[in-house]
């Protein structure tokens, strides 16, 4: 339900266009008066704004689409019985929706789990004990299984089918997602695609960085040919360190890589002598930028595999998401809204309020009680390499201008509150902006 609020700010704008500018229509097309790039968390406080700026005059006639914008919490890299994972998808998307999580890519490794497979239940009686509740839970009419020798198979459940139970209008979004799983030579190299329409089979290719642009390439032109919005990312770089920061840096189309993956075997802090995720995503930006290539956004994701066993040994669900703004739950909206870095990415701390608006970065936190925050931008001047930090603040609200003198900055969020399991030496819960360049 619409809060009462946009309801009526919305009357006013449209009023406000018809009667001034002389809109030739009385409709749900809203001219707005003064552009702005508004990153809201609470529903619609973006018309508010918009109704404020009418009612002090600052007028312009330009003709521009605003909808109201909501947040939406979701996992976009997965795990199932599909591939590597030890839980049914059933089983695995219940557990994000019963967290208010809105959107799930379950993204398993080459495949886009249609067609017929079956799984064996593992003798340990963690695995068989999961088979039974698996089973009360959803009743012997849906789940399909038989004994031979001994051991129970079970057949899993297609994308459509486990989409279709547990999707909820408005409220829990299942994508069609899949890992591309490639390699050269012993080196491992992972994208997910999502929103994918059919299954992609690994490209290779003579060296690193053909890998990833072959498959990318494979996921662009996919798009190209349905016209249904898709997006690839690039999984965990420093997984067994395959990826390099100048395999990264030569990418073509490629606008997406995980800052934050939840493996405990991905090295996000990097090593003594290899740079972390976070780093490197600076530096894909400065070259980037410098080349005339649009910005790379950084991804929080769980890829999660284990649902049975938990602690930092161990794969699990819960210990990164993100948070995207778009004007319906639907994958286009929400993959429009990625593309236009409409989203922070978290491991935990949760953000009120976020603009970007007259070159100025916005941030409030939604706080907790005893908990601190350390609130950091950071960017990079121009004709420098390296970014900086430049400017820290301990409250729960910042703000900072992005002064022309800049390349880029983005906001970081640290809280004194740990993690509940936390990977690798990532104690404390974070979150990301996305960043941004100034504005003329």
């Amino acid at each position: 339900m619409l809060h009462y609020y946009t309801i009526v700010g919305t009357a006013i704008v449209m009023f406000y266009n018809k009667i001034l500018f002389k809109s030739p229509t009385f409709k749900d097309e809203l001219y707005l008066i003064e552009p702005m790039k508004i990153l809201n968390i609470k529903n619609t406080l973006g018309l508010l704004l918009l109704t404020v700026a009418i009612s002090c005059g600052e007028t312009k006639p330009e003709t521009q689409t605003e909808t109201a914008q909501n947040w939406y919490k979701g996992n976009l890299h997965t795990h199932s019985y599909w591939s590597d994972g030890d839980e049914f998808p059933e089983v695995i998307l219940d557990w994000y929706k019963s967290r208010e999580y809105q959107f799930m890519a379950l993204s398993d490794h080459n495949t886009i789990a249609d067609g017929e497979k079956w799984v064996t239940i593992r003798e340990d009686s963690i695995y068989k004990n999961s088979f039974q509740n698996y089973l009360r839970a959803y009743g012997p009419d849906w789940v399909e299984y038989k004994i031979d020798s001994g051991k129970t198979l079970v057949k899993l459940k297609a994308y459509e089918e486990y989409r279709d139970k547990l999707e909820e209008k408005g409220a829990f979004l299942v994508i069609r997602s899949e890992e591309i799983t490639d390699k050269y030579e012993d080196k491992p190299i992972h994208m997910n695609a999502t929103n994918i329409q059919e299954k992609i089979e690994p490209m290779g290719g003579a060296n690193v960085a053909e890998v990833m642009q072959n498959n990318i390439n494979q996921v662009l032109e996919q798009r190209k040919r349905t016209g249904v919005p898709m997006i690839p990312h690039i999984n965990h770089p420093n997984f067994h360190y395959s990826i390099t920061l100048d395999d990264m840096i030569s990418l073509k189309g490629e606008r997406f890589f995980e800052v934050y993956n939840g493996h405990p075997a991905v090295h996000n802090m990097g090593d003594s002598t290899r740079i972390s995720t976070e780093e490197m995503w600076d530096l894909i930006n400065i070259s980037y930028l410098k080349n005339d290539k649009p910005l790379m956004y950084g991804l929080a994701t769980d890829d999660s595999h284990h649902y049975h066993n938990k602690g930092k040994s161990w794969s699990n669900a819960g210990r990164g998401w993100v948070m995207v703004q778009a004007d319906t739950l639907s994958a286009v909206s929400l993959i429009n809204s990625l593309e236009s870095g409409n989203f922070y990415s978290s491991t935990g701390v949760e953000l009120k309020t976020l603009t970007y608006q007259n070159n100025t970065i916005s941030v409030e936190i939604e706080p907790e009680l005893g908990v601190t925050y350390e609130i950091s931008f950071i960017g990079c001047k121009k004709g420098q390499t390296q970014t900086e930090t430049l400017s820290v603040v301990n409250e729960s609200v910042a703000a900072f201008e992005i002064t022309e003198d800049l390349l880029f900055a983005r906001c970081k969020v640290t809280s004194s509150k740990l993690q509940e399991n936390p990977i690798e030496n990532i104690r404390y819960e974070m979150a990301w902006s996305q960043p941004v360049t100034p504005t003329e």
